[in-house]
């Protein structure tokens, strides 16, 4: 300020110090305090921004030089902020996002009743809610028409920016809750299961815990520490966290020895480890958990389960390289020590909830006789550490019998059938989709699209096709979402045909009511600074509107 120079100073108040756990902030200033402050010190404007604007006092919002926008606005302040001259402020008043989840599951901070849905069949797989949101809690989803968007409705933080993908497939669900499954042990008739045998403890156990953050990874790490404790055994726990949170990789160093005076160091050293246990495949096939493991010693039990990285929110069609990173950890640890088991896919059919995924493959490690505590010991840690008991304890029993018995818990999940899809062929592409243009619009419109398929399957026979008709496929695949695109009367059809109903009813239940997120291009105003239409929100009335909608496609093409 003393210097003049042209400079703006962006301050993130969120209500924690995040990067290291959420602690509490010492000498807390007030955001009024904070801008109270700042024009003390010479700062002649600035602005607050917030995701609540509405929460301020009437003082602040008359305080010279201060203004208050939503956070919707953000870009559009900075933009004007770069023109002024002289020392600027912007104050971005919002709490950490992993720190509400966190409270939430303690109760202490309010839980909105509110979730995201997104329409499949809408949906695009054009990526612009992963850019919008930057989050990973939107997932892609493999369908029989491309690759599409859903949201990890156990990892969602509720923040809703996803919403604003310029895109008419997203629905918010208030009111209700998710639908909890129906598979309760007692009722599934599963074998009874054999006490596994320990292992001996002549020298330390070392267990390596591999995972992100914000899915409990810390939480196992501390329940086999305490088990440890019950049983009167040594026990040191070293978690490396560092600046993880939400989505960073977690690693914990685990060891568990007969006396504590048999453990000489807390880390776990190259080539120690005994178990890998991967509660997230990209962390396990790192570098450093894989210079734990040795392939005279070590065993892996890790989660196949494909949960996207950063790259995914900026590349709408980033591959995962999941049997590359298979292959790694088999070829350090060996393929017959290694057991991949898709954990998360397993917890969220059986409990609901992917947040199980971790204790239940704790408990398909130690049915394999990989941990050396007593079950009686791990049952009792879960119950002391007094979150979510009966459900964390269903997850350790569930890895149990997946360890003992893995048909017939994919059976009992309602997987058996989808573990291995198999690829359909080209006869099943073309009529899958011919039967979707029909309805899209009418016979001639599908048959259309069936001779454009069949003149390219001609022509690749008459040469050969020995590489099994690819361009065909191509053209099959690529020509359906060119004649199927999602004008107003298809995004009304698909709204009201079925399909969306269903799926709605496969995962939520209660009495919910139903916001669709919408801009219509003859109502939407058009944002200054995008230059998008901006959406609007519609109540459930909007699905009576569809259904009249839906009637009208046969105007398409035509001079109506």
């Amino acid at each position: 300020v003393a210097a003049g120079v042209n400079i703006t100073y962006k301050i993130l108040y969120n209500d924690a110090v995040a990067m290291t756990g959420g602690q509490p902030i010492d000498g807390q200033l007030t955001v009024a305090q904070l801008i109270e402050q700042l024009r003390g010190e010479g700062v002649k404007r600035i602005a607050l921004v917030s995701d609540e604007p509405e929460k301020y006092p009437r003082a602040l919002h008359h305080a010279a030089g201060v203004t208050i926008h939503h956070r919707d606005e953000l870009d559009a302040v900075q933009r004007e902020f770069r023109e002024i001259c002289g020392t600027t402020a912007i104050v971005y008043d919002q709490t950490c996002a992993a720190e509400k989840r966190r409270r939430r599951k303690k109760g202490a901070y309010p839980d909105p009743a509110r979730r995201v849905f997104i329409n499949e069949l809408v949906c695009e797989g054009c990526g612009d809610c992963g850019v919008q949101s930057n989050c990973l809690s939107v997932l892609p989803k493999e369908t029989a028409f491309g690759r599409k968007r859903m949201i990890d409705q156990s990892a969602c933080n509720k923040d809703y920016s996803c919403l604003k993908g310029f895109c008419p497939s997203f629905v918010t669900v208030e009111g209700g809750r998710l639908r909890k499954s129906r598979a309760v042990l007692a009722e599934v008739a599963l074998p009874t299961l054999p006490e596994p045998v320990l292992p001996a403890l002549e020298r330390p156990w070392n267990t390596v815990v591999t995972g992100i953050g914000g899915t409990g990874v810390l939480t196992v790490s501390a329940i086999l520490g305490m088990a440890a404790h019950l049983k009167g055994k040594g026990c040191t726990v070293l978690n490396q966290s560092g600046l993880a949170q939400k989505f960073g990789p977690v690693v914990s160093h685990v060891r568990i020895g007969r006396r504590q005076a048999d453990i000489h160091a807390v880390r776990v050293a190259a080539g120690d480890a005994d178990l890998l246990l991967g509660c997230d495949l990209v962390v396990s096939a790192a570098g450093d958990p894989l210079a734990k493991v040795n392939i005279e010693r070590s065993h892996a039990v890790v989660n196949d389960f494909e949960s996207p990285t950063a790259a995914f929110t900026r590349d709408p069609d980033a591959v995962f390289p999941a049997e590359a990173m298979k292959a790694r950890i088999r070829e350090e640890v060996g393929a017959g020590k290694t057991a991949f088991v898709d954990a998360t896919a397993i917890a969220t059919a059986l409990l609901g909830d992917a947040i199980a995924a971790n204790l239940l493959l704790l408990g398909y490690a130690f049915q394999r006789g990989l941990v050396p505590l007593s079950r009686d010991a791990i049952e009792r840690a879960i119950e002391l550490n007094g979150v979510s008991i009966s459900f964390n304890r269903q997850a350790f029993l569930w890895g149990r019998h997946a360890a003992h018995d893995l048909r017939a818990v994919l059976a009992a999940a309602g997987l058996d059938a989808a573990v291995m899809p198999a690829k359909p062929g080209l006869e099943e592409v073309i009529a899958t989709r011919a039967a979707f243009l029909r309805d899209y619009q009418d016979e001639a419109w599908e048959a259309r699209y069936r001779a454009l398929v069949e003149k390219t399957r001609a022509a690749e026979q008459a040469l050969g096709a020995a590489h099994g008709f690819a361009l065909s496929d191509a053209v099959a695949r690529s020509l359906f979402r060119l004649m199927s695109y999602k004008d107003e009367y298809e995004v009304a059809r698909l709204y009201t045909e079925g399909s969306f109903q269903r799926a709605l009813a496969q995962q939520f239940e209660g009495d919910y009511t139903l916001k669709f997120h919408l801009a219509p291009p003859l109502v939407a105003r058009c944002d200054p600074v995008s230059g998008h239409p901006r959406k609007q929100e519609f109540g459930p009335a909007m699905l009576k509107v569809f259904g009249v909608l839906a009637k009208f496609r046969r105007l398409r093409g035509t001079r109506l």
